[in-house]
Protein backbone atom coordinates (compact mmCIF):
# COMPACT_ATOMS: atom_id res chain seq x y z
CA UNK A 1 0.00 0.00 0.00
CA UNK A 2 3.31 2.43 0.61
CA UNK A 3 3.78 2.21 -3.39
CA UNK A 4 -0.68 2.81 -3.93
CA UNK A 5 0.12 5.94 -1.51
CA UNK A 6 2.81 7.84 -3.12
CA UNK A 7 1.49 7.03 -6.58
CA UNK A 8 -1.98 8.27 -5.85
CA UNK A 9 -3.87 4.51 -7.02
CA UNK A 10 -5.61 2.30 -4.84
CA UNK A 11 -8.43 0.01 -5.76
CA UNK A 12 -11.72 1.02 -5.15
CA UNK A 13 -12.54 -1.64 -2.21
CA UNK A 14 -9.14 -0.19 -0.54
CA UNK A 15 -9.63 3.11 -0.42
CA UNK A 16 -13.50 2.55 1.13
CA UNK A 17 -11.97 0.29 3.62
CA UNK A 18 -9.46 3.35 4.67
CA UNK A 19 -12.24 5.88 4.58
CA UNK A 20 -14.31 3.56 6.16
CA UNK A 21 -11.77 3.29 9.48
CA UNK A 22 -10.94 6.57 9.13
CA UNK A 23 -14.12 8.06 9.47
CA UNK A 24 -15.50 5.88 12.17
CA UNK A 25 -15.54 7.42 15.52
CA UNK A 26 -13.18 5.75 18.20
CA UNK A 27 -12.60 6.72 22.04
CA UNK A 28 -11.55 10.63 20.78
CA UNK A 29 -15.28 10.88 20.06
CA UNK A 30 -16.21 9.32 22.88
CA UNK A 31 -14.15 12.25 25.19
CA UNK A 32 -16.16 14.79 23.15
CA UNK A 33 -19.30 13.38 23.51
CA UNK A 34 -19.03 13.36 27.33
CA UNK A 35 -18.78 17.32 26.82
CA UNK A 36 -22.50 16.97 25.62
CA UNK A 37 -24.96 19.35 27.53
CA UNK A 38 -26.20 22.69 28.98
CA UNK A 39 -23.36 24.52 30.72
CA UNK A 40 -22.96 27.52 33.14
CA UNK A 41 -20.19 29.77 32.05
CA UNK A 42 -17.80 32.27 34.22
CA UNK A 43 -15.29 33.71 32.02
CA UNK A 44 -12.77 36.27 32.32
CA UNK A 45 -11.03 37.77 29.97
CA UNK A 46 -7.31 39.82 30.44
CA UNK A 47 -7.93 42.87 28.33
CA UNK A 48 -4.07 44.24 29.87
CA UNK A 49 -1.42 43.03 31.46
CA UNK A 50 -1.31 44.17 35.19
CA UNK A 51 -4.97 44.93 35.04
CA UNK A 52 -7.63 42.51 36.57
CA UNK A 53 -9.64 40.48 34.43
CA UNK A 54 -13.17 41.31 33.36
CA UNK A 55 -15.57 39.06 34.53
CA UNK A 56 -18.69 37.80 32.72
CA UNK A 57 -21.20 34.72 32.80
CA UNK A 58 -22.80 32.67 29.54
CA UNK A 59 -24.44 29.73 28.70
CA UNK A 60 -23.37 26.94 26.23
CA UNK A 61 -24.77 24.14 24.85
CA UNK A 62 -23.31 21.16 23.20
CA UNK A 63 -24.06 18.14 21.00
CA UNK A 64 -22.70 16.03 18.78
CA UNK A 65 -23.23 15.97 15.41
CA UNK A 66 -22.78 13.94 12.15
CA UNK A 67 -23.03 10.72 14.15
CA UNK A 68 -20.75 11.75 16.66
CA UNK A 69 -18.04 12.62 14.77
CA UNK A 70 -18.16 16.75 16.32
CA UNK A 71 -18.69 18.26 19.02
CA UNK A 72 -21.10 20.94 18.10
CA UNK A 73 -20.81 24.46 20.80
CA UNK A 74 -23.02 27.28 21.04
CA UNK A 75 -21.77 29.72 23.48
CA UNK A 76 -23.76 33.07 24.63
CA UNK A 77 -22.53 35.71 26.91
CA UNK A 78 -21.56 38.81 26.71
CA UNK A 79 -17.81 40.72 26.01
CA UNK A 80 -16.67 43.62 27.17
CA UNK A 81 -20.75 44.73 28.28
CA UNK A 82 -21.79 43.73 24.59
CA UNK A 83 -23.80 41.08 24.01
CA UNK A 84 -21.78 37.86 22.33
CA UNK A 85 -21.89 34.43 20.49
CA UNK A 86 -19.90 31.72 19.13
CA UNK A 87 -19.98 28.60 17.36
CA UNK A 88 -17.22 26.11 17.60
CA UNK A 89 -16.61 22.56 16.86
CA UNK A 90 -14.32 19.98 17.60
CA UNK A 91 -13.89 16.59 16.18
CA UNK A 92 -10.13 14.04 16.24
CA UNK A 93 -9.00 13.44 12.71
CA UNK A 94 -8.49 10.08 12.80
CA UNK A 95 -6.00 10.21 9.71
CA UNK A 96 -3.78 13.06 11.72
CA UNK A 97 -4.49 11.79 15.15
CA UNK A 98 -5.03 14.99 16.12
CA UNK A 99 -7.98 17.23 17.63
CA UNK A 100 -9.37 19.74 15.50
CA UNK A 101 -11.20 23.16 16.12
CA UNK A 102 -13.19 25.45 14.49
CA UNK A 103 -14.26 28.91 16.32
CA UNK A 104 -16.32 31.45 15.45
CA UNK A 105 -17.97 34.21 16.97
CA UNK A 106 -20.09 37.58 16.76
CA UNK A 107 -16.63 40.55 17.23
CA UNK A 108 -15.05 38.71 13.96
CA UNK A 109 -15.61 37.89 10.23
CA UNK A 110 -13.01 35.54 10.36
CA UNK A 111 -12.70 31.59 11.46
CA UNK A 112 -10.38 30.32 13.33
CA UNK A 113 -8.85 26.72 13.19
CA UNK A 114 -7.29 25.15 16.23
CA UNK A 115 -4.87 21.84 16.34
CA UNK A 116 -3.34 19.43 18.41
CA UNK A 117 -3.39 16.49 21.01
CA UNK A 118 -4.43 15.23 24.12
CA UNK A 119 -2.39 14.65 26.89
CA UNK A 120 -2.46 10.41 27.06
CA UNK A 121 -5.80 9.73 29.19
CA UNK A 122 -7.62 12.00 27.33
CA UNK A 123 -8.27 15.00 30.02
CA UNK A 124 -5.92 17.84 28.60
CA UNK A 125 -6.73 18.92 24.69
CA UNK A 126 -3.76 21.43 23.86
CA UNK A 127 -4.44 23.31 20.48
CA UNK A 128 -2.41 25.99 18.66
CA UNK A 129 -4.01 28.59 16.19
CA UNK A 130 -2.05 31.09 14.06
CA UNK A 131 -3.32 34.02 12.57
CA UNK A 132 -3.20 38.21 12.47
CA UNK A 133 -4.84 39.69 15.15
CA UNK A 134 -6.52 43.06 13.99
CA UNK A 135 -4.18 45.12 16.84
CA UNK A 136 -1.48 43.00 17.66
CA UNK A 137 -0.44 41.87 14.59
CA UNK A 138 0.88 38.18 13.90
CA UNK A 139 0.61 35.97 16.67
CA UNK A 140 -0.12 32.19 17.91
CA UNK A 141 -3.15 31.13 19.91
CA UNK A 142 -2.88 28.14 22.31
CA UNK A 143 -5.82 27.08 23.91
CA UNK A 144 -6.09 24.38 26.68
CA UNK A 145 -9.09 22.25 27.50
CA UNK A 146 -9.00 20.89 31.15
CA UNK A 147 -11.96 18.38 31.66
CA UNK A 148 -11.95 18.61 35.56
CA UNK A 149 -15.20 15.73 35.62
CA UNK A 150 -18.29 14.98 34.11
CA UNK A 151 -19.70 18.48 35.93
CA UNK A 152 -16.81 20.83 35.15
CA UNK A 153 -14.08 21.64 32.62
CA UNK A 154 -11.84 24.44 32.07
CA UNK A 155 -10.95 26.01 29.14
CA UNK A 156 -7.61 28.39 29.03
CA UNK A 157 -6.52 30.78 26.14
CA UNK A 158 -3.16 32.34 25.62
CA UNK A 159 -1.49 34.48 22.78
CA UNK A 160 2.03 34.72 22.13
CA UNK A 161 2.90 37.88 19.96
CA UNK A 162 5.75 39.24 18.34
CA UNK A 163 7.40 39.63 21.28
CA UNK A 164 7.69 35.99 21.98
CA UNK A 165 5.73 36.59 25.58
CA UNK A 166 3.04 34.00 26.17
CA UNK A 167 -0.23 35.49 28.14
CA UNK A 168 -3.26 34.20 29.97
CA UNK A 169 -5.98 35.73 27.58
CA UNK A 170 -9.21 34.22 29.02
CA UNK A 171 -10.13 31.63 31.10
CA UNK A 172 -14.32 29.87 31.26
CA UNK A 173 -15.55 27.22 33.87
CA UNK A 174 -18.05 25.41 32.15
CA UNK A 175 -20.33 23.94 34.95
CA UNK A 176 -22.91 21.51 33.65
CA UNK A 177 -26.71 22.95 34.20
CA UNK A 178 -28.21 20.39 36.58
Amino acid sequence: MGDDKQSGKMDMQAMMELFQKLGTPGAPHKILEDMTGTWDTRTKSYMEPGQPPVESTGTCEQRMILDGRFLHQEFKGDMMGAPFTGIGVTGYDNHKKTYVSTWMDSMSTGIYYFEGPADPDGKIITQECSGDDPVRGPMTWRSVTKIVDDNSHHFEMYGTDRSGKEELMMEIVYTRKQ
